[in-house]
């Protein structure tokens, strides 16, 4: 029997908006779509149920709402079939959406000895294969219910807000990590349990309860710039397309892609 050595140290990472630019399912959107899981009138209805999401408080009762539109949505798709268009499609979505910045950071701390961690809401079937692009160590994520080969609408694990603190404790206790010395970085306040379980935390391109957190209790503050692949503003078709891709593999935070338009329309107001 093997005795995980103490005083190891990790690094955890959360994915969308931390080490990617947009939402791990936002970079599938087209596969998915070209793939045929995707049909116009869900399309529709998920696009509603995003832009409701974005433009209320990200409280736990407004996100719970969406995850269950999402997972119903997703209900009756072929797992197979997912994780085979993720497989193929890997690098040229995914690559060009990391930032370098995150890269540097995660290199930085593999030399320095650490275990990189990647925790995400988002569904493991595009978490794990990004975490093997990124050379992570350790993945944890939402894992759906898979009956028959398909997903059946329901969640076998939500890795979403206090499940993530509850996570790195059982990865803690597995490892022998200690959790005084290692690391968790976030851009979302939704992430505050993971974050507080480390003694090292730190904010990457926060939102603002976030940044205010970090900034009222002296964490480190990273911006990352925009990789120039992301940062072009998407098409109507796309953002509707965008809207269902959340559908049950996890990437709540699809409404990004919405935020993202609605943010740079008044930053344009502002400037003009």
């Amino acid at each position: 029997m093997t005795t995980a050595q103490p005083n190891r140290i990790a690094a955890f990472f959360d994915l969308d908006k931390t080490v990617i630019a947009r939402s791990s399912a936002l970079a599938f959107t087209r596969p998915f779509y070209d793939g045929g899981l995707l049909t116009r009138r869900a399309m529709l209805r998920s696009a509603v149920a995003q832009l409701q999401f974005l433009l209320a408080n990200a409280d736990e009762s407004h996100v719970d709402k969406l995850r269950k539109h999402v997972t119903d949505m997703c209900t009756g798709w072929d797992a197979a079939q997912v994780k085979a268009i993720v497989a193929e499609t890997l690098d040229d979505v995914v690559r060009p959406v990391v930032f370098p910045e995150a890269l540097e950071l995660i290199a930085q701390h593999k030399a320095a000895g650490h275990d990189i961690v990647l925790i995400s809401a988002s569904g493991i079937e595009m978490v794990e294969p990004i975490g093997e692009l990124l050379g992570v160590d350790i993945v944890r994520a939402s894992r759906m219910r898979i009956v028959d080969g398909h997903y059946s609408g329901d969640l076998d694990f939500y890795c979403y807000g206090d499940e993530k603190a509850v996570a790195v404790a059982e990865l803690a206790a597995d490892k022998g990590y200690d959790l005084t010395k290692s690391y968790s970085y976030s851009d979302s306040i939704t992430d505050l349990p993971m974050l507080e379980a480390v003694g090292h935390p730190a904010v990457v391109n926060p939102d603002k309860p976030l940044r205010q957190h970090a900034e009222a209790n002296d964490w480190e503050i990273l911006d990352f710039d925009i990789p120039s692949a992301a940062a072009h503003r998407p098409s109507p078709s796309t953002v509707g397309r965008t809207a269902l891709c959340a559908t049950g593999i996890g990437a709540i935070a699809a409404a990004a892609v919405l935020y993202q338009r609605h943010h740079s329309r008044h930053s344009a107001d502002r400037a003009a």
